[in-house]
């Protein structure tokens, strides 16, 4: 029979790395020695980790690099959230900062309440309630119910994230 005999079972002499073991079956890389497993597990950890900071650290640098022109292309279009695109050097940038909003739960719970009719008990005796609202349905609202729930509602923003996409559609 002709193959390696990595990939049909390892050998205890032979040291399993990391880039073999999408080339492994389950069952190949289950019957590793405990300590290898341990080992391999402790790289991908390791690799894992490293690979985060990386991330991170580009994220930082393209923040650096286009978070004030992202903040300008926001306010050009009225808006303090959301996804702008721009050019640097025949490189699409897609700049994206997602929205957070979080709902008061107390005065979620007081004004609705407020707007339920009451039928003799409170549910929140029994039962814990976490109240959500849709952004999408809270845009959707009347003036006036957006008015009494606004007091209830904080918006944050999330981590801004950046593309980089070639003019011609390539990422770069």
């Amino acid at each position: 029979m002709l193959g390696t005999p990595l990939l049909r079972r390892p050998r205890r002499s032979a040291s399993v790395t990391l880039t073999d073991l999408p080339h492994l079956t389950p069952q190949q890389i289950a019957n590793l020695p405990a300590a290898e497993l341990a080992r391999l597990q402790q790289e991908a950890d390791a690799a894992l980790h490293h690979a985060k900071s990386v991330v991170a650290s580009l994220g930082d640098a393209l923040d650096h690099r286009y978070g004030q022109r992202a903040r300008q292309a926001r306010a050009a279009q009225a808006k303090d959230t959301g996804t702008v695109r721009f050019e640097d050097n025949g490189v699409t940038v897609v700049a994206d900062l997602p929205k957070r909003v979080k709902w008061d739960q107390r005065r979620l719970g007081e004004l609705v309440e407020l707007i339920r009719s009451s039928w003799g008990e409170n549910p929140a005796d029994y039962v814990k309630v976490k109240f959500e609202v849709s952004e999408r349905a809270y845009e959707a609202w009347p003036p006036m119910l957006q008015e009494i729930f606004t007091p209830a509602r904080t918006v944050e923003t999330g981590k801004a994230s950046y593309e980089l996409v070639h003019i011609d559609g390539r990422r770069a």
